[in-house]
């Protein structure tokens, strides 16, 4: 079956939302999400505000590109890190260790980025909601792996995968990792990471 070709009007739409966001998370970056409205993103991209509304009705719904848009990258790199050569236990290992530090790096070395996610979180969005579900199902296909090898114990990869996840849930929420990183008191990333591995097998 031969793809269907984008028209010139659908090629020329995508171009200019690419603009937008792009604009819009180099706004929110550098001056924060709360200081930054669609006024200040038409003037970066040299057209009207009307312009804008044309693409996205407010600027939530511009947040909400961006962010799926980031999550869109750490699925990516997480599909990469999962479903690359190794034992199981390795590959989720890497996965958590790579999840822990974006959000250290990104999320939290930059307190603008870290300001987005969080209202992010705060809203509820559906996007997030299927984000850590997308997750949880590669995580669920290394368990189910690390099952028939016989590298785990016998058991619901779908429910271990939830368990898995919200075990280790302080590495890699913005909100708990920059409430626990660096305290003498909480478990360090690794002994989490190894403990969450220890009740797979």
């Amino acid at each position: 079956m031969n793809d269907v070709a984008e028209s010139p009007v659908d090629l020329a739409r995508q171009e200019t939302v690419g603009r937008i966001l792009d604009s819009a998370e180099r706004l929110f970056r550098h001056y924060g999400y709360t200081k930054t409205n669609v006024a200040d993103i038409a003037r970066d991209l040299g057209m009207s505000p009307a312009n804008i509304y044309r693409f996205f009705a407010s600027k939530v719904e511009i947040h909400q590109a961006i962010c799926g848009r980031m999550l869109g990258a750490v699925y990516q790199m997480a599909c990469e890190i999962l479903r690359a050569e190794g034992s199981a236990s390795d590959r989720l290992r890497r996965f958590i260790y790579a999840q822990h530090n974006l959000t250290v790096e990104t999320m939290l070395d930059q307190e603008k980025v870290h300001e987005m996610v969080v209202v992010a979180l705060e809203r509820d969005w559906h996007v997030i909601e299927k984000h850590i579900d997308r997750l949880h199902d590669l995580i669920a296909e290394v368990i189910a792996q690390g099952i028939a090898t016989g590298e785990f114990s016998k058991q619901d990869p779908q429910i271990a995968a939830r368990c898995f996840g919200a075990a280790t849930a302080t590495l890699c929420h913005p909100q708990m990792v920059s409430q626990c990183v660096n305290k003498p008191n909480r478990a360090t990333f690794e002994e989490l990471t190894e403990y969450a591995l220890r009740a797979l097998k």
